[in-house]
């Protein structure tokens, strides 16, 4: 394996991990955002029991959730042009894009005050727009790495939520005495590394799939070792490896076409499945702060304690997604079925994942939903584990049903289709605080009830695979007697 393929994948690693999903780490952020008095003018004086003055923040509290929810639905909505521009553009474009985005976004935050906190709708934004493009952009590389191909696409996907970490670590400078303003200035100056990776450590358009024999890319000395296309003496493109089918069952595949792709049952169940995972991963990081207030009556040295221990299991994500990637490839290298196709196999093998995920699910919002606090630490073990298993699931799942051609574009729109339904977050909220008198108890239980639905995929799948081998077995019985 050549250097340059271990120093794109280690720098993809460390480019997830620290800057790609920084925005989940919003709870995080939210405990520095209070201490600097942001949207502090929403909190009024209340009556409380026993006729004691109290302070009441939920104001407060719903204004930073609506923070989150628009950047959590940028995030996963605006996926879908960044998966055309990335399918039609390549990688150079969409990634240049994306820095510009992420850049903007630390520029924002950092100039941002108690004064001018309406800055902080348009920069977590922008973060978390700019972050989704690292990840598309890097999950390619799993395509260098042939069999470990979904370990790879998991293990940065993995990295993507573990990143949520980096606000944690912005907590604990600020509570070191490091302004936040200087926190996200070095993070803005950061771009330069992104910038260099872009050029010379990423193809300009696609790693291919499967990788052809002394497959180069890059740029060395300021040329490009693998040029994006040649001349003929007729003058008509001659086509690279890059673009190059390169076997007969891909030829095949890609002859689906993206309408056809999208009308099919996998991609529909695939989005159900996605979409009530997500929602309940998001309304729980979005309401964490006001749950933790909550649960210890206000104790501001306990709501900080559970925040960074909340942040800390999040950094455990990138050690708990490739476990869902060697679930998907652990048949990889292992003799197939007579007749049985790679992505059958692939499939097949993904039955396990996909349902073991939806039982993560499940688990983590009954233990969600339990108010006794130190149940929480088990509840941020599992959703850290839940999580991981989620996203890393959802791309290797949409690399291996469907073309990859579409791959950009299918896994855009899936998350995009899937953040108009964690809209539902806000409106939820807002239920809790109204109607519900601040009781999230019967929200979580109607949520763990709607998880249940995630069930149906990894059902649908098991029942294709089955019928895609019985009549396999027929065709092969048939063939023998004649």
């Amino acid at each position: 394996m050549s250097t340059r393929r271990c120093l794109t994948f280690a720098t993809g690693l460390v480019e997830c991990l620290c800057f790609a999903g920084a925005v989940f780490g919003w709870a995080s952020l939210v405990f520095v955002l209070k201490g600097e008095g942001y949207f502090s003018y929403l909190c009024v004086n209340a009556t409380g029991v026993n006729e004691t003055q109290v302070l009441d923040c939920s104001g407060q509290d719903e204004q930073f959730s609506l923070i989150f929810t628009i950047a959590s639905f940028m995030n996963n909505f605006l996926t879908l042009p960044n998966g055309f521009l990335f399918d039609q553009f390549g990688t150079t474009v969409a990634r240049l894009f994306g820095i510009f985005l992420h850049t903007m976004g630390t520029l924002m935050v950092a100039f941002s005050t108690s004064v001018l906190p309406n800055l902080l709708f348009p920069a977590l934004s922008l973060l978390a727009v700019g972050g989704i493009l690292f990840l598309i952009t890097n999950m390619q590389v799993g395509n260098l790495f042939g069999s470990r191909r979904s370990t790879v696409i998991t293990l940065y996907n993995g990295a993507f939520d573990s990143s949520s970490a980096l606000f944690l670590v912005i907590k604990l400078l600020h509570e070191s005495g490091i302004s936040l303003r200087a926190s996200f200035l070095f993070l803005s100056t950061c771009s330069v590394i992104h910038l260099l990776r872009t050029f010379f450590l990423l193809p300009r358009n696609f790693f291919p799939y499967p990788l052809p024999d002394h497959y180069t890319y890059g740029i060395t000395c300021g040329k490009s070792e693998t040029p994006i296309s040649e001349v003929t003496a007729n003058g008509n493109a001659k086509t690279t490896m890059e673009e190059t089918p390169l076997n007969k069952d891909d030829l095949v595949e890609q002859e689906k076409s993206f309408r056809e792709c999208l009308l099919s049952r996998f991609f529909v169940w695939h989005l159900l499945w996605l979409s009530v995972m997500q929602l309940r991963h998001y309304l729980f990081i979005g309401t964490l702060n006001p749950m933790l207030q909550r649960l210890t009556a206000g104790e501001a040295s306990l709501v900080s304690q559970y925040t960074n221990a909340f942040a800390v299991t999040q950094l455990c994500g990138v050690l708990c997604a490739p476990w869902n990637g060697l679930i998907m490839d652990r048949h990889k290298g292992k003799p197939r079925a007579a007749g049985e196709t790679e992505k059958e196999a692939d499939l097949r093998a993904s039955v396990l994942s996909l349902f073991l995920t939806s039982l993560q699910c499940v688990l983590f919002s009954v233990c969600a939903s339990t108010p006794y606090l130190p149940l929480q630490y088990l509840t941020f073990i599992l959703q850290v584990l839940n999580r991981s298993f989620l996203y890393g699931g959802n791309a290797a799942f949409i690399s291996m049903a469907f073309p990859s051609c579409h791959f950009g574009k299918l896994y855009g729109l899936v998350m995009a289709l899937s953040a108009v339904f964690s809209l539902l977050q806000y409106p939820c909220f807002a239920l809790v605080k109204g109607a519900l008198g601040g009781d999230p108890l019967y929200m979580n239980i109607g949520l763990t009830l709607l998880s249940l639905l995630a069930f149906i995929h990894p059902l649908s799948v098991y029942l294709h695979c089955r019928r895609v081998s019985s009549q396999r077995a027929k065709i092969n019985a048939i063939s023998a007697s004649s």
